[in-house]
Parts: C-alpha cells; sequence; structure tokens
C-alpha cells in the first residue's frame, strides 16, 4: 500500500468516525429531551404552564383549581376542544401589581404524518388573589368549566 492510500485510508476513517459520533450526539439529545421545565408555580407563567399541562392530559379537576371563583362561577357552557397534538409555547408576560397578561403560542398538528401544523398567539388574563395568580381569562381552546359540580 502506498504512503497517499494509508493517508486517504486513515482520512476515511477519520471522517466515518466524526459522522459516527454526530449520530450518537443526535440520538441522544432526541431520545433524552423530556419535559419541559416546570415554571414557578407563583408566578403568572408557572400557573398557566401548570394549567395547559392538566388540560391537556385531560386533568379537568386541576384545571379547575387555576380558575379565579369568578370564571367558575360564571363560565357557561364550555366544551373541553384539547386535542392530543396541541402545544402551548410562553411567549410573553406583562404583569402588573394585581394582574398580568401570559401570551402563548398554541401550535396544532393534524391529518396525522402528512398533515399540516398551525400556529397562532392567544392571552391567558390572570389576577393576583391573595399572592395567589388565578386565571380569569382562558382562550377557548383550552377551556375547561366545571357545572353543577361537574367538569365538562
Amino acid at each position: 500500500m502506498t504512503h497517499a492510500a494509508a493517508g486517504a485510508r486513515r482520512n476515511l476513517v477519520i471522517l466515518l468516525s466524526v459522522i459516527a459520533v454526530l449520530v450518537i450526539v443526535s440520538l441522544v439529545v432526541v431520545f433524552t429531551r423530556g419535559e419541559a421545565e416546570l415554571l414557578d408555580e407563583s408566578t403568572p407563567e408557572g400557573v398557566v404552564q401548570r394549567y395547559s399541562l392538566a388540560v391537556v392530559d385531560g386533568d379537568d379537576d386541576t384545571a379547575v383549581g387555576y380558575l379565579s371563583a369568578d370564571v367558575r362561577e360564571n363560565c357557561g357552557t364550555v366544551g373541553n376542544f384539547v386535542s392530543d397534538d396541541l402545544r402551548v409555547t410562553l411567549i410573553s408576560t406583562e404583569l402588573r401589581d394585581d394582574s398580568a397578561d401570559v401570551r402563548v403560542q398554541i401550535s396544532r398538528h393534524e391529518g396525522g404524518a402528512l398533515g399540516s401544523e398551525y400556529s397562532y398567539e392567544e392571552n391567558f388574563r390572570l389576577v393576583s388573589d391573595g399572592g395567589e395568580w388565578l386565571i380569569e381569562f382562558v382562550p377557548w381552546e383550552l377551556a375547561v368549566c366545571p357545572m353543577d359540580g361537574d367538569i365538562k
């Protein structure tokens, strides 16, 4: 084997090794990427995050606990329209002394593997009640409503 052929072979082995390492690192990142880190529940963002997670998980009892008393008493007839392919992402928070607006991006995937995904922005409005943040307005896609002691 010539010196040039040995150098080319060594370069090929190095290139293949680098590619293998990149593939392994990519797989590790994809499979170890877990749930989003929970935000502090004493913040408006944390309340919106926990409420949204509860709604998406179908835990309406927990979700209702994050609603203000006024919303629980006067919510009307709202159905739960949440799909499994819903993702809620925090965009921004406007914080005031006793209220806050939390802007989120809601993304939906529809139509299976070859379907489409669309995203849009919505607001949650929260009020501070005795040092606790409660949701006063919920985007309709994430609304749950207790009626006659039951969640509808």
